[in-house]
């Protein structure tokens, strides 16, 4: 038999050492390099489950989410965030050290590059004590202001029977 480590023939018996979580059988100058096996691996005991009652099941009613959305976000946000973080006399970097966010996310928020999402738009109306967002009333949603393109009704033509 051969050492797995060193490749030596081994005279008498091999020595049996995990070395790194591996069983090799070695010569006894290769055995210093892992622990010796005792021929037997410990074995987990099993434990009886302990029974538990199960929990009561509180059911969330669903939310209808395009229907409570009666804000959106002004059209010169960038303006107001600019101004209102003037006038505390803050830099973009301590704005961002406040609000926990990148200086170069609000550089580009205030440049118009990025509108905030609702987590960093509910943290710079904190931070800086105002409101980015406005109601819109479901009718104007609806009827809009006007639309001036062509439709689809200006292009197909009705067949009435």
């Amino acid at each position: 038999m051969q050492c797995e480590i060193c490749g030596v023939e081994i005279i008498g018996s091999a020595r049996k050492v995990v070395v790194e979580g591996t069983e090799l059988y070695v010569c006894g100058s290769c055995s210093q390099y892992g622990k010796t096996s005792q021929g037997w691996t410990p074995v987990p005991r099993k434990v009886a489950p302990v029974a538990t009652t199960p929990k009561p099941v509180i059911r969330k009613t669903k939310r209808r989410t395009f229907d409570d959305m009666d804000d959106e976000i002004v059209s010169d946000y960038s303006k107001i965030i600019r101004e209102a973080r003037e006038t505390k006399g803050w830099t973009l970097e301590e704005l961002g050290l406040n609000i926990k966010e990148k200086a170069a996310l609000i550089r580009k928020i205030e440049r118009s590059e990025i509108k905030p999402e609702d987590n960093l738009r509910k943290k710079l109306e904190r931070s800086l004590e105002i409101k980015l967002t406005e109601r819109v009333s479901h009718d104007t949603m609806e009827h809009g202001t006007g639309f001036q393109g062509t439709t689809l009704g200006d292009i197909v033509k009705i067949k009435r029977k």
